[in-house]
């Protein structure tokens, strides 16, 4: 507890920089609240004015944290249970609940919350934002709106995902000294750019497209050519080879004028294709009885298979098609987003969002295949029950053609030999990543669009490859 407060106070010093002086910390009834203590004394003892809520008896407090509160009364700092009149705060601390709380907050602490989330001055969440469940980033009644949120020992996926971001704010992690992961195997992990570094070695001279494997994409039925175009050409200036496009619509061909590198097709022959190192079936499929023949055919293939859009709700609606998913000997990676996965597993969506990893790993599970469930904070699932939370995107991508451009780096990645599951989450990491260097070169998430942020895909996995720094 000393060293969980000790690190919110250095946090605490950096928000509060040099004029910053008055520091008002909201405490619960538990360790969380112990941390609080710790941090208002730490504060005191250099010299910043501190007004401390606290609304638990000592003798109720649990052993850590009634040590706290009896050490931070001991350097002259006080207890009350109303909030200070007339106190202009410059940084607010909630160390209310933490990671403790499942269910909606009542009475005094509810009203804390409130007056956290209404604030007009920094706020510092320690752990997790009260409010917010710490395993699912589902908010119980009202949670705090955090500035900065700092976590200790290990990240929680709370904070990551569903509405987490909207939440924690900007995330830091506090190991306290302790290595966590040597003490408790973690059952997920935060998908990074590591994932990317080395596992695309530079490309030789004596290379031809060959070596980069070739992408088979299908999709494009009447009037939605256009999210086939995209994951085609995605897939391309990704790094595959060649990408054959095959159509359901083959008079929409003209569409890809601009992009004479694509190789078109009709969509049968690019399923039967004998060279493809991988294939991407859905963006702008349709669900007519061609498109269920087309499915069933991919399904046929051993080669890897991702399937977006279109492909998801036809496998959702005919029960042969999941089960031929499930017997697949090919890897088979799967891209929802939450009614996508919602009908999936015959549920509803909210069902899906109140619990994504969970919703994620029994789909995997489910299915044989590894799942991207698409959203704020996309979680990845493989069949083994791993899983991982990708932290980059944005509101901004929050528009159509989006998940077809991640089909399409999936696929490549794929096609230049990275695996299912690292291809699937580098594969989201680059995606969200993109997205964030195009919102900020834009200078803002409004407007984004998903042919724009393939440019910005492009040059980050080439600075990743050729050991440039990204952001």
């Amino acid at each position: 507890m000393e060293r969980a407060g000790r690190a919110a106070f250095e946090h605490a010093r950096a928000l509060l920089g040099t004029s910053g002086r008055r520091v008002l910390v909201f405490t619960g009834p538990g360790n969380n609240g112990g941390d609080g203590f710790v941090l208002a004394r730490l504060l005191r003892q250099h010299w910043y004015e501190v007004a401390l809520v606290s609304a638990t008896p000592l003798q109720r407090l649990p052993a850590d944290a009634r040590a706290g509160a009896t050490a931070w009364l001991a350097s002259g700092g006080s207890l009350s249970a109303q909030l200070p009149q007339g106190f202009q705060a410059d940084l607010a601390v909630d160390a209310i609940f933490g990671i403790g709380l499942s269910r909606a907050p009542e009475g005094l602490h509810a009203s804390w919350i409130e007056a956290l989330a209404s604030t007009h001055v920094p706020v510092l969440a320690l752990d997790v934002p009260s409010g917010l469940d710490a395993d699912t980033g589902k908010v119980h009644g009202r949670a705090v709106r955090a500035t900065h949120t700092v976590s200790f020992l290990a990240l929680k996926p709370g904070l990551l995902t569903l509405e987490g971001p909207d939440h924690a704010g900007t995330v830091h992690l506090a190991t306290l000294g302790v290595d966590a992961r040597a003490l408790l195997a973690p059952p997920g992990h935060v998908v990074g750019p590591e994932l990317l570094r080395g596992a695309l070695a530079p490309r030789l001279r004596n290379s031809h497209k060959g070596t980069y494997g070739t992408v088979g994409v299908v999709g494009g039925a009447p009037g939605m050519a256009g999210a086939a175009v995209l994951c085609a050409l995605c897939a391309l200036k990704l790094g595959a080879g060649r990408v054959l496009l095959g159509l359901v619509d083959e008079r929409a061909g003209s569409l890809v004028a601009t992009a004479p590198e694509l190789m078109v097709r009709a969509a049968a022959p690019v399923i039967a294709a004998t060279d493809l190192a991988c294939l991407a079936l859905g963006p702008g499929l349709g669900t007519e009885a061609v498109s269920v023949e087309l499915l069933e055919a991919a399904l046929h293939r051993d080669l890897p298979l991702v399937l977006d859009a279109d492909a998801l709700n036809l496998l959702a609606r005919n029960a042969h098609l999941a089960e031929r998913c499930r017997r697949r000997q090919g890897a088979t990676i799967l891209t929802p987003h939450p009614a996508e996965a919602a009908r999936l597993a015959g549920t509803g969506t909210a069902d899906i969002q109140a619990d994504r990893v969970a919703g994620a790993v029994e789909l995997a599970r489910r299915l044989r295949a590894c799942v991207v469930l698409k959203g704020a904070g996309s979680v990845i699932a493989e069949p083994s029950g791993a899983w991982a939370v990708n932290p980059t995107g944005n509101p901004g991508m929050a528009a159509a053609g989006m998940g077809d451009v991640l089909t399409g780096i999936i696929a490549a990645l794929l096609a230049q030999g990275l695996g299912s599951g690292p291809a699937a989450a580098a594969g989201a990491w680059l995606h969200g990543h993109a997205g964030d260097a195009l919102r900020e070169r834009l200078g803002g998430p409004v407007g984004l669009q998903a042919s724009e942020l393939i440019d910005e895909a492009r040059l980050a996995l080439n600075a990743l490859i050729y050991a440039r720094p990204t952001k």
